[in-house]
């Protein structure tokens, strides 16, 4: 069907954005249950959603709706990721200076850490005018009127293979059909209703734009939402325009002051779009103009067309984990899992989702990265004290852990655009607040260019904050091999990282390492002298960072040929970094001064970004190092009181995953269901965190899920690849294709009794590395294009080298 012509529209114009108020709507009438089957790549329900956490998303990575399926009246809760309070902050930077920060280093050093944290207090805490957060744009509500109460055969669905959401019923004889779906090619919402029989379609449709102080006015279908602020948020706003183009197909059409409603339709269609002045002045003719073309396409080709983009990235990767379980609705078995059941195709239906989550949040493009909440605001993080935001001391880099591995290194792109605006703003905080080149950014950051400390020193002050997001772009090389995104975007943006650690650390006169600080551990203070403090020089998690950045750049620079005095600079000033130290405890000492922290319970475990993701602790490397690593994440989880969340407890996945333990791995993911996750299967900050009083969308567990059971399938970054390296009795047998291991490389493999059968390991480009094959599997049979090889072997490792487009097949007897 072509849809060259609106009978009517719904428009909003250009406003200011604001604060929105919640609401929640649940379906009426009688409901019977639907026994229809789902296929292993569906989320599917038999009743709608009774609120937000219920809901089902979608999304292209700009635009974004969760939808509800209501009977009566469906609710669409909308979001652009664009959609900012607050403005730039000229006196962000206004903080400390190099003199300053010499006076509180001399301190340090002569031992007086009280004093240095005094005035690293008063020198070093954020004073942030107009930070701003993320908010969502409220509800498109659609009425609709039936001539019967009882509903039948009710089925709400969400199919992963397709990106598309769809509701289907039936009212008497009359069979009630809904499509959703997000287009990332045409960059709009689409919806369509449907009955069997003629004229079945009547449904009236307004907004919710959950702001105080909205008016509302209707004029021949135009509806205009009145300005209003939020001055708790500070001054500032994006302004926006959202329109939603209806289509009906027959029927009559009746426009009140604030409604519109259509009678007796055949079909209807809508096309909705969402434009901010983020990054134009030009935004509502982008919209009227992108809506003009997806009506010119036609709702057909725009389905075909969304379908055909979203598996060109989708289907790079298949996963089954065992015996498929009974065939029922998602939430009962996600409430099955809950009462202490497994359900091995309920994890790979997990692990896909993920997937679609982040392709759905994070596609090339898009202004902005995936944010706390992905691109799916609830409207409540945005009214938490951490806000709807970036926070780059974990969170951030969780949603993008599984980019790579899960084969969707395009998703990446938002991110790596996102980081060269914070190089930006960063440059100017590294110059006015220490003094430096290059640049910094600390714990959080928005879509204004903040990059200076947080409000409080003991969670704000992360110096490496910025550069652990930055490790992201020498990961994504080494997974792609990909020189010219080194060249063009990886190693300028890395050298800028390193070119403000060369200008910030200090030789401590006390030891001769080279030191960052005042520095903290987030979010973690320590005992000393009978007092609890959290700044100090160089703790572990700097150490870390900084050792990464700067073998990165070594390495880029001998790959580009380029850079060869500052290649010699950081070749000398690595040396001087201090080790990974092992304290009195036997626990990874979590500063460089051995101490304990002052409340063993905290949920963040920053010390150990050298397991995960750094993956400068191994096995192979350092056992020393793996076993005090082990202690620490023990002794953490059996502090009374842990503290745990969806982020931490997803982060103990890739930890005990690491750690080759695939019990513990799996005992994670199964928490990560049973306590923070919910019937869409999305996880959540739970209730009571941070004054929270309701479950709360963080879309980080999800992603960083999906690294963590990665790993436990494969991992290549201790020099080798290595297959079920932590695979859980649960998972005794089972198949992974199109999973992605350093070196451009893309993975097929089938276990049986959790020993691998046969793999094939695809070349994208050339590569030389070697492949763990341990004797207990039996003797496995090598060959390259179909052509049996002799590699050479050191202890069960094979090196083997394949050109661009090779396969290296194995199978064991």
């Amino acid at each position: 069907m072509r849809i060259n012509n609106p009978i009517k529209y719904i428009t909003m114009k250009p406003n200011k954005l604001t604060h929105f108020i919640v609401t929640t709507v649940v379906g009426t009438g009688t409901l019977c249950c639907c026994t229809q089957p789902a296929d292993e790549l569906s989320l599917w329900y038999e009743q709608p959603a009774n609120e937000w956490m219920q809901a089902i998303p979608i999304g292209n990575g700009r635009l974004g709706a969760m939808i509800y399926g209501g009977i009566e009246e469906e609710t669409i809760a909308l979001n652009e990721i664009t959609l900012w309070s607050g403005q730039p902050d000229s006196t962000q930077n206004d903080l400390c200076g190099p003199e300053n920060l010499k006076k509180i280093r001399e301190l340090f050093f002569q031992g007086k850490i009280e004093e240095g944290n005094h005035l690293g207090t008063q020198h070093l805490s954020g004073k942030g005018k107009s930070f701003g957060t993320h908010l969502p744009l409220g509800d498109l509500k659609i009425k609709f009127e039936y001539d019967t109460e009882t509903t039948e055969e009710y089925t709400r669905r969400l199919n992963l293979n397709e990106s598309v959401s769809t509701v289907s019923f039936k009212k008497g004889n009359t069979r009630y059909s809904r499509e959703y779906f997000c287009s990332h090619p045409d960059e709009v919402i689409a919806m369509r209703f449907t009955a069997d029989q003629p004229g079945k379609i009547t449904t009236t449709l307004s907004l919710d734009l959950l702001r105080q102080g909205t008016s509302v006015a209707s004029k021949k279908g135009l509806v205009t939402a009145g300005i209003a602020l939020f001055p708790n948020l500070g001054p500032g706003g994006v302004s926006f325009n959202g329109t939603f183009n209806v289509y009906p197909n027959g029927g009559e059409i009746i426009v009140s002051d604030s409604t519109l409603t259509i009678k007796g339709a055949n079909e209807l269609v809508i096309l909705a779009d969402i434009r901010t002045n983020y990054q134009t002045e030009d935004y509502p003719q982008i919209c009227f103009e992108n809506l003009q073309a997806a009506a010119n396409t036609g709702y057909q080709s725009l389905k075909q067309r969304h379908i055909e983009d979203y598996k060109s990235l989708f289907d790079r990767m298949k996963i089954s984990l065992g015996t498929p379980t009974e065939d029922i609705a998602t939430d009962k078995r996600w409430a099955n899992v809950k009462s202490g059941k497994e359900d091995v195709s309920l994890d790979a239906l997990f692990y896909q989702y993920g997937r679609y989550m982040l392709i759905s949040s994070s596609r090339p493009g898009c202004p902005l990265p995936a944010n706390l909440q992905g691109i799916w605001n609830d409207n409540l993080a945005c009214n938490m004290p951490w806000t709807c935001d970036y926070h780059l001391d974990i969170n951030i880099q969780q949603n993008y852990w599984s980019a790579n591995v899960a084969n969707l290194p395009e998703c990446n792109l938002p991110l790596f655009d996102y980081i060269g605006q914070l190089a930006k703003a960063g440059h100017e905080t590294a110059r006015k607040v220490y003094g430096c080149n290059g640049w910094v950014a600390h714990t959080v950051t928005n879509a204004w260019g903040y990059t200076a400390p947080g409000g409080g020193v003991g969670w704000g002050l992360n110096v490496t904050a910025g550069a652990w997001i930055a490790t992201h772009l020498w990961n994504h090389y080494l997974y792609t091999k990909d020189t010219d995104y080194l060249r063009t975007t990886g190693y300028p943006l890395l050298k800028k990282t390193a070119e403000f650690f060369v200008d910030y650390m200090v030789e401590d006169p006390n030891t001769g390492y080279l030191v960052t600080g005042p520095s903290i551990s987030p979010e973690n203070s320590f005992r000393y002298n009978n007092g609890d403090w959290c700044m100090s020089m160089m703790p572990t998690i700097d150490r870390a960072i900084v050792y990464d950045i700067y073998q990165a750049c070594i390495a880029s620079a001998e790959i580009l040929n380029v850079d060869a005095d500052f290649k010699e600079r950081l070749e000398r000033d690595i040396k001087k970094l201090p080790p990974l130290m092992i304290g009195k405890s036997g626990k990874v000492q979590e500063w460089l001064m051995d101490v304990e922290r002052s409340d063993p319970s905290h949920r963040h475990s920053s010390h150990l970004v050298a397991l995960y993701p750094l993956g400068q602790i191994s096995y192979t490397q350092t056992p020393e190092l793996m076993a005090a690593s082990r202690k620490s994440i023990e002794s953490q989880l059996n502090a009374p009181g842990w503290e745990d969340t969806e982020w931490s407890r997803a982060n103990m996945i890739n930890f005990f995953a690491r750690m080759k333990d695939g019990a513990k791995a799996y005992e994670s993911l199964l928490g990560l269901y049973r306590v923070f996750s919910r019937e869409n299967l999305m996880t959540v900050s739970p209730a009571g965190i941070a004054g929270a009083e309701s479950d709360i969308f963080s879309f980080d567990a999800n992603e960083a899920a999906v690294s963590g059971m990665s790993e436990m399938l494969l991992q290549s970054y201790d020099g080798f690849i290595e297959f079920l390296p932590a695979i859980p009795d649960s998972w005794d047998k089972g198949e992974v294709k199109g999973i992605c291991a350093q070196g451009g490389l893309v993975i097929d493999m089938k276990w049986a009794q959790k020993r691998l059968s046969n793999a094939e390991i695809k070349a994208t480009r050339e590569h030389v590395f070697r492949v763990y094959l341990p004797e207990k599997w039996g003797v496995p049979v090598l060959e390259i294009n179909g052509k049996k090889i002799d590699a050479n072997t050191d202890k069960e490792l094979y090196d083997i080298t394949l050109s661009n487009g090779d396969v290296l097949s194995i199978t064991y007897r």
